[in-house]
C-alpha cells in the first residue's frame, strides 16, 4: 500500500489558561483531502488510557466530561461532515479548557500503526502487545524534541505552517522554527529508510515557502533536515533525495548531531 497524506493534531487539557500548563489527552489522525470511496473514511483517535496525569495537574478535573468527549469525537469522525464540524466545535466550545495543537501533515501507509506511534510519543502511552518501538520519522522527531528540551529551548520553538506564506489550507508544516537576528531557522525530521517521500515533500514545501519567508523576515530562511543516522547513502533513491534537498539549499544533519544543534539554538536565542 502506498503512502497517503494525513493530518493530525493533539488535544490538550488546559485547566488554567493564565498559567498555560497543559496535559496531552488525545491524538486525532485524519486523511487529508478528498475521501477515496474505495478506501473508506480514514480517521483515527487515541485518548490517554487513564486520567492520572490529568488529576495530578487538576484534582478537580471533570473526568466524566473527558470520557464523554472521547465518545463524541469518535462519533463525529465517523462521517466526513462530522470531521469538518469537529474542528469548528473545538474553536467555539469548551471555554479553552480543551485546546488543539497546530495541525501537522504526515505521510503513512498504515494509519492504524501511525496513530499508535503518535499515542506513544504524545500521550506517554505504554507499548501495546507486539507494537514495535517508534521508528522512522517519528523516532527522529522524538529525538529532536528530546535534544531541544535538554537544551532548555523546546518551549521557545514552534511549528511553522506553510500556509502562512503560501495559500490557506496548505497542509505542510515545518516541525520546529524560530526567529533570530539571522532570520528564520527551521528544522524538520526526514526519514529515508523506507522511502524518499518525506524528503520530496519537504523539498516541495520549502520551494513553495522559501522566497515568501525571505520577504517577510528580510533574510533568507535556513532549513535543516534531520535524517536517520544509519541510512544507506549508496542507494540511488537516497542519493537523489539528498541531492534534491542540498540543491535547494537545505542543510542535512543526522540525529546524532542534535545535541550540538540544540546548543547552537540555545546560544542564538539567548544572544
Amino acid at each position: 500500500m502506498a503512502n497517503r497524506p494525513f493530518e493530525f493534531f493533539v488535544l490538550r487539557y488546559v485547566p488554567d489558561i493564565v498559567k498555560g500548563e497543559f496535559i496531552n489527552i488525545a491524538v486525532v489522525l485524519m486523511q487529508f483531502g478528498p475521501i477515496d470511496p474505495g478506501l473508506g473514511l480514514l480517521a483515527e483517535v487515541r485518548f490517554a488510557r487513564d486520567w492520572q496525569r490529568v488529576r495530578c495537574l487538576d484534582p478537580r478535573a471533570d473526568v466524566e466530561m473527558l470520557a464523554a468527549l472521547e465518545r463524541e469525537i469518535r462519533a463525529e469522525l465517523s462521517t466526513p461532515h462530522g470531521r469538518a464540524d469537529l474542528l469548528h466545535q473545538f474553536e467555539d466550545s469548551f471555554s479553552n479548557v480543551i485546546q488543539l495543537s497546530s495541525i501537522k501533515g504526515v505521510l503513512t501507509e498504515d494509519p492504524k500503526r501511525e496513530i499508535e506511534v503518535m499515542a506513544s510519543m504524545y500521550l506517554g502511552a505504554e507499548k501495546i502487545g507486539g507494537m514495535r518501538e517508534a521508528t522512522g520519522r517519528q523516532r527522529i522527531l522524538a529525538k529532536m524534541q528530546e535534544a531541544f528540551e535538554q537544551a532548555g529551548v523546546l518551549s521557545l520553538l514552534a511549528p511553522v505552517p506553510a500556509e502562512r506564506y503560501t495559500k490557506k489550507g496548505d497542509p505542510f508544516q515545518f516541525d520546529f522554527g524560530y526567529i533570530c537576528n539571522r532570520g528564520i531557522k527551521l528544522f524538520h525530521a526526514v526519514s529515508l529508510k523506507k522511502s524518499v517521500d518525506a524528503a520530496t515533500m519537504l523539498w516541495a514545501g520549502y520551494v513553495r515557502t522559501g522566497s515568501a519567508m525571505a520577504r517577510v523576515a528580510r533574510a533568507a530562511p535556513e532549513l535543516t533536515a534531520v535524517i536517520d543516522d544509519d541510512i544507506d547513502r549508496d542507494r540511488k533513491n537516497v542519493q537523489f533525495a539528498l541531492n534534491l534537498m542540498k540543491d535547494e539549499g537545505i542543510q542535512i544533519s543526522q540525529v546524532a548531531d542534535m545535541p550540538m544543534i540544540a546548543e547552537v539554538v540555545r546560544h542564538e536565542l539567548s544572544a
